[in-house]
């Protein structure tokens, strides 16, 4: 999946290795990550493929400049053509499961969880205090509307599931079902 995300930041035009990790950490960073470690070989992948291209700007930091060649546009808008699908989501597995766990570690996991997912919605709603002054600002702000609906997703998303957490911290503590390791 990353190749995709990296032609689809690339689409925006040129951008240095750097410049690619950033734009995914302050776009889609919300629900996609990528470390160093899988971008820089994605993108000569990428440029071993005839996707994109790299050129060295002559830095003394051997920064390349990566553009995307017609081929990787076609590849983007074709995988961004197939049929929508829902991913793997690890915390509702593990809380399907949780009746097995021991209930204080159950309780502090819960606890945790609910803690982080504030911190993100806290952030998410700076974020969107941010994007509705720049969006003020746009000639088209219609140009970006389904950016900005990815957004409201999130946050809704969050705050539905933020409100499930707390939920779940409500239900009576029980013991793991038999058969289970207690800790």
């Amino acid at each position: 999946m990353i190749d995709d995300v990296i032609l689809g930041i690339l689409m925006e035009g040129p951008m240095s290795g750097y410049d690619i990790k950033r734009t995914i950490d302050q776009s889609v960073g919300f629900f996609y990550s990528a470390s160093f470690g899988s971008l820089y070989p994605a993108l000569k992948r990428l440029d071993e493929q005839k996707l994109i291209e790299g050129e060295e700007t002559g830095s003394s930091k051997n920064k390349k400049l990566y553009t995307l060649r017609p081929e990787g546009r076609d590849r983007f808008l074709a995988w961004l053509a197939e049929p929508l699908t829902r991913a793997r989501n690890e915390h509702m597995l593990k809380i399907f499961f949780y009746d097995y766990l021991n209930a204080e570690l159950r309780r502090g996991r819960l606890q945790s969880f609910s803690g982080q997912l504030q911190g993100e919605l806290h952030h998410l709603r700076a974020v969107q205090e941010i994007v509705d002054r720049e969006t003020e600002e746009l000639e088209d702000p219609g140009a970006y509307a389904h950016r900005l609906s990815v957004l409201t997703y999130g946050l809704r998303s969050l705050e539905t599931v933020l409100n499930w957490v707390q939920d779940l911290q409500q239900l009576p503590v029980n013991q793991p079902s038999k058969g289970t390791d207690e800790s």
